[in-house]
């Protein structure tokens, strides 16, 4: 398991998920992790592929560790993270899911839903994601299939 406090996070979220950015950033900084805000900076009305797309590319150009993307209901930046190669996003509105994400899909994007993920989970949404590995083993085989997928096998 990684040292949590050498990690690298970059964040992004559209209008809906601006709230939630602003208090995981904090969470994150409080554990000693350095976070890269790709915005929005406001809770003026933007689009959410804009910022989901930043924070999937500074994971795949190996800027970050992890990247976090919020919206309203976390489809939106899920689906825009996944668009880019190499991203596994996924989506938590628990911790059960932040974990099972990690563990068994090998994401490296956790997306949150403003609206659906209790506010008083973030902290422990959080910490699963960061603090799970990926298993391994039989989910390898599955992690690889969407892998080749990526690169255009079939």
């Amino acid at each position: 398991m990684a040292d949590i406090r050498r990690m690298k996070i970059s964040i992004g979220a559209d209008h809906r998920g601006f709230k939630y950015k602003e208090k995981i950033k904090t969470l994150l900084e409080e554990k000693g992790i350095k976070v890269k805000d790709f915005g929005t900076f406001s809770k003026d009305s933007v689009d959410y592929p804009d910022f989901g797309r930043q924070v999937a590319e500074s994971v795949i150009k190996k800027e970050v560790d992890y990247g976090i993307a919020i919206c309203g209901s976390g489809n939106g930046m899920m689906m825009i993270a996944n668009k880019v190669k190499g991203i596994r996003a996924g989506l938590a509105i628990n911790p059960e899911m932040a974990e099972l994400a990690r563990a068994h899909n090998d994401a490296n994007v956790l997306v949150l839903s403003e609206m659906f993920t209790p506010e008083n989970l973030l902290n422990e949404i959080l910490n699963k994601f960061l603090n799970t590995d990926f298993e391994g083993g039989r989910h390898q085989r599955r992690v690889s299939k969407i892998n080749d997928y990526d690169k255009g096998k079939k």
